[in-house]
């Protein structure tokens, strides 16, 4: 029998990631496929006193978001609905539920349709992180479909397992094991808070930045789930030296393998990949802060041990660090400036490496020395 119980992650999303309260206005966002887990969603912000509200977009279908970029004009392609912007300035609150039947649905969509859209919805995204997500009113949850254990390579009972081991739904009180988890991380925060320069040594990876007077954030799974990491914003122009990325960089339902970027004054002067490095190439050049780093990141979740090619899984992995090129978190208060179309987190493996915050090791081998 599978660890994964879809009334418990509601009721963990609804007790703990984003509380819902009486009279609260709640989105929720999601795949049909995921039905299960939004009608328990549902249930329980009615039982909490909310007024839950169902949102579908072309992404809660499958064949929409192809049919638009199709057959599409670029007017179409751009469009900003009005009915898009009445929600995301008037709720309260959404639930995204992350779920996928197809991974690769987009593969075959050139990267300028990409690029375009994306660029052209980013005054909902920039709606969205005003109002919700600076006072935690946004949380993404995950739903385990056939096609994304197909991605992680495994069959769906061992991935509902995953999941379940990720979100901490194996243990009797998913929500105090995140309490938990919350204050160690809450102890890293407080020593990096206090930290001029950081460097990052792994293989083929010599790195430096600066994150002064930049603020760490403690990831505790209250806009995620799962959770697990800690991050912040260096200084839009500090990184120099160059940085391997051990994983897959995912990006539009594309794979670019082996990345390699070398940075000098904060920017991407060089960029390299075994597969996908022309597709990179293209989304560097998004805009001018598409070739800046936005955040930088340590992973702390211990119960995700596999790369899935979900990145809203693999980011979180214990042993791991990851950077993402453009946007700087405006959800939370880093104190990053860099403005983007685009926020591409990529992953190494830190197993064999070191970080240095001012010339003290505080992590090595995938752990904190502090």
């Amino acid at each position: 029998m599978t660890l994964f119980d879809v009334e418990k992650l509601a009721m963990l999303a609804t007790d703990y990631c984003l509380p819902v309260s009486d009279g609260k206005k709640v989105g929720i966002v999601g795949h049909v496929a995921s039905a299960p887990l939004i009608q328990q969603l549902y249930k329980h912000i009615l039982l909490k006193g909310g007024h839950p509200t169902l949102y579908l977009t072309p992404g809660s279908f499958d064949g929409l978001e192809e049919l638009l970029f199709t057959y599409g004009t670029e007017k179409q392609i751009t469009f900003v609905s009005p009915f898009d912007r009445f929600f995301v300035s008037e709720i309260d609150g959404i639930i995204q539920v992350f779920a996928e039947t197809n991974t690769k649905r987009l593969s075959n969509i050139p990267a300028s349709l990409m690029k375009q859209y994306v660029a052209s919805q980013r005054e909902l995204s920039d709606i969205l992180a005003t109002r919700l997500l600076k006072v935690g009113g946004s949380a993404v949850i995950p739903y385990p479909t056939e096609a994304l254990a197909q991605e992680a390579e495994m069959s769906l009972f061992e991935y509902q397992d995953f999941v379940a081991k990720a979100c901490f739904l194996d243990k009797k009180d998913p929500a105090k094991e995140w309490r938990e988890l919350s204050a160690m991380q809450e102890n890293a925060v407080k020593r990096l808070d206090r930290v001029q320069n950081l460097r990052i040594i792994g293989e083929d990876t010599d790195l430096r930045l600066s994150v002064k007077g930049r603020r760490w954030i403690n990831c505790d799974g209250h806009m995620n789930m799962p959770d697990g990491e800690i991050f912040t914003s260096p200084i839009e122009d500090s990184a120099e030296g160059k940085i391997r990325f051990t994983y897959p960089g995912i990006e539009m339902g594309r794979e670019v393998e082996n990345i390699e970027l070398t940075f000098k004054k904060g920017e991407v002067v060089k960029s390299e990949a075994e597969k996908g490095g022309e597709f990179l190439k293209e989304i560097i050049k998004t805009d001018d802060g598409a070739r800046r780093i936005g955040e930088i990141a340590i992973g702390t979740n211990t119960g995700i041990t596999t790369f899935t090619k979900n990145i809203l899984f693999d980011e979180k992995m214990g042993h791991c660090i990851h950077m993402a090129l453009g946007l700087a978190p405006i959800s939370q208060e880093t104190g990053g400036k860099n403005q983007s179309s685009i926020h591409w987190d990529l992953l190494k493996d830190m197993q064999t490496g070191e970080i240095y915050a001012d010339e003290e090791l505080v992590y090595q081998k995938g752990k904190f020395m502090l």
